[in-house]
């Protein structure tokens, strides 16, 4: 697989790409792999965080048909997955999203798997921010 792909990877839908593009480098330190703009709009953005791949384009509701799925801002704000971040420190991952713009949708907690919180970005996706246990040795 090349740089800019990988197994699987979230192709988001947002309203204004250019400026969640510019989130997700504040918020979640994404290096921006590659971008092609169409008719003003990101027509398809390749971004690496933390070591994943997530993919992002503006919508187009013109070509719904063909694309399949549309922003969160089409649905009420709604969204129908979380995207799931695995990261050394949630906690600090949390704080810098939120200082990015993100909006608390659960404060970081201590669950039975790590420590886990889940911030709603300004583009209507919902993340999951994770630090898992270290396994206890035997």
């Amino acid at each position: 697989m090349s740089q800019t792909t990988t197994a699987i990877a979230p192709y988001l839908s947002v309203w204004r790409g250019a400026d969640a593009i510019k989130f997700y480098k504040a918020a979640f330190a994404a290096e921006e792999l590659e971008r092609y703009e169409y008719m003003e709009k990101i027509g398809h953005a390749t971004l690496r965080i933390n070591g994943g791949i997530i993919n992002l384009a503006d919508e187009f509701p013109e070509h719904e048909a063909q694309i399949g799925n549309v922003a969160p801002e089409t649905l009420g704000g709604r969204t129908t997955f979380t995207i799931m971040l695995y990261v050394d420190d949630a906690d600090t991952w949390f704080d810098r999203a939120i200082a990015a713009g993100a909006a608390s949708v659960r404060a970081c907690s201590d669950e039975f798997y790590g420590r886990h919180g889940k911030v709603r970005d300004p583009f209507g996706h919902v993340w999951g921010l994770v630090t898992l246990k270290t396994p206890a040795a035997d």
